[in-house]
């Protein structure tokens, strides 16, 4: 890989990382169970790996966003999780800290093209 390829890469991990939280929070509006959060993300156009979902998902319910329960599901068991009281109301504080950097950026892209 080419020294730019390499800052290229490690540069885009920085910038998903946070856009994952908010995505996946924003997708968990909704109940859903891991394997059609990650299905609901990539069809957006989000590429998420199962290996960064999950450490994800516990991480967001450790810090009080999210709630889960197990449940049975076509036989299997299966994990649902959704936005807790606090999920909701810190969804609507990053989302709005989004829009507000995405104008942000915006101005300063338009201004420097």
């Amino acid at each position: 890989m080419l020294p730019d390829e390499e800052l290229f890469d490690s540069l885009r991990l920085e910038f998903r990382r946070g856009s994952l939280v908010l995505a996946v929070l924003a997708c968990l509006r909704q109940e859903r169970y891991g394997y059609t959060l990650r299905q609901a993300l990539v069809e957006d156009g989000l590429e998420i790996e199962e290996s960064t979902l999950y450490p994800l998902l516990r991480r967001l319910e450790s810090q009080g966003l999210l709630i889960s329960e197990w449940r049975e599901e076509e036989r299997r068991r299966k994990r649902f999780y959704q936005l807790s009281t606090d999920g909701e109301a810190m969804l609507a504080r990053l989302l709005a800290e989004w829009r507000s950097m995405s104008a942000c950026l915006s101005a300063i892209i338009d201004k420097t093209s």
